[in-house]
């Protein structure tokens, strides 16, 4: 029997495990984020490259942004940067990292199990958030041991529904509500809150879309049952 064929299905109970991970030296993200404490990297997509090298669209935040480009264009890890828009004290850039020059961790790509998006470094330290079943989430704590990373597991409990909001939508969900901007009038504008979210007009007004988008799918039913048309 082919491969497919012969696969056992079997269901499982999937896990969501929130955990920081003090990134190696030699790690793009960890280096400058400990030479630039002022400093926060939000990484919100990562894709592979060929020969070991990764491609990062990231926000950077924070003071001392002149210092921390310095570092980025000297780090032996990065092979170049991509500026796209800056406000303030936040800039949007894609970053090529080199092979070695730091992506996800051995024991992630051992245990088979990649982070939700976005995550953010902080001083050294990633924030990671998993939804996956219990041999991996235990695969990947040993080898976080056995590699002698330090690490804090935040929480670990059993996913027993789907998100409606990923913990980034949730962040910019509890910003707009309590800085008013779903009031009516309302107390800010969308500039002025993506300032405060550190991300550009442009990608705030995409997350709250897609934030509107699946709010209204969930409880759509609901309204309808709640508001007939007679």
């Amino acid at each position: 029997m082919g491969g497919a064929e012969s696969m056992v299905r079997r269901k499982v109970d999937m896990q969501h495990l929130l955990i920081s991970i003090r990134l190696p030296e030699g790690h793009w993200a960890g280096d400058l984020t400990r030479s630039n404490p002022g400093i926060s990297i939000r990484v919100d997509e990562h894709m592979a490259l060929p020969e070991g090298r990764g491609l990062s669209t990231v926000v950077v935040a924070g003071n001392g942004m002149e210092h921390f480009v310095s570092d980025l264009e000297n780090h032996d890890g990065i092979e170049g940067a991509s500026f796209f828009e800056e406000h303030g004290d936040n800039i949007e850039m894609s970053v090529t990292i080199a092979r070695h020059g730091g992506g996800f961790l051995r024991p992630l790509i051992r245990a088979e199990v990649a982070p939700q998006t976005p995550f953010t470094v902080r001083d050294g330290w990633v924030e990671w958030e998993f939804i996956t079943d219990h041999d991996h989430v235990k695969n990947l704590v040993k080898g976080l041991k056995e590699s002698k990373l330090p690490h804090r597991i935040h929480s670990l409990s059993k996913e027993s529904t789907s998100r409606l909001l990923t913990v980034r939508q949730r962040e910019v969900f509890d910003l707009a509500v309590s800085e008013g901007y779903y009031d009516n009038p309302r107390r800010i504008t969308l500039t002025a809150l993506a300032e405060k979210a550190g991300v550009s007009k442009s990608t705030l007004c995409e997350m709250i879309h897609l934030i509107e988008k699946n709010i209204i799918d969930e409880f759509a039913d609901s309204v309808r049952r709640q508001s007939p048309r007679d």
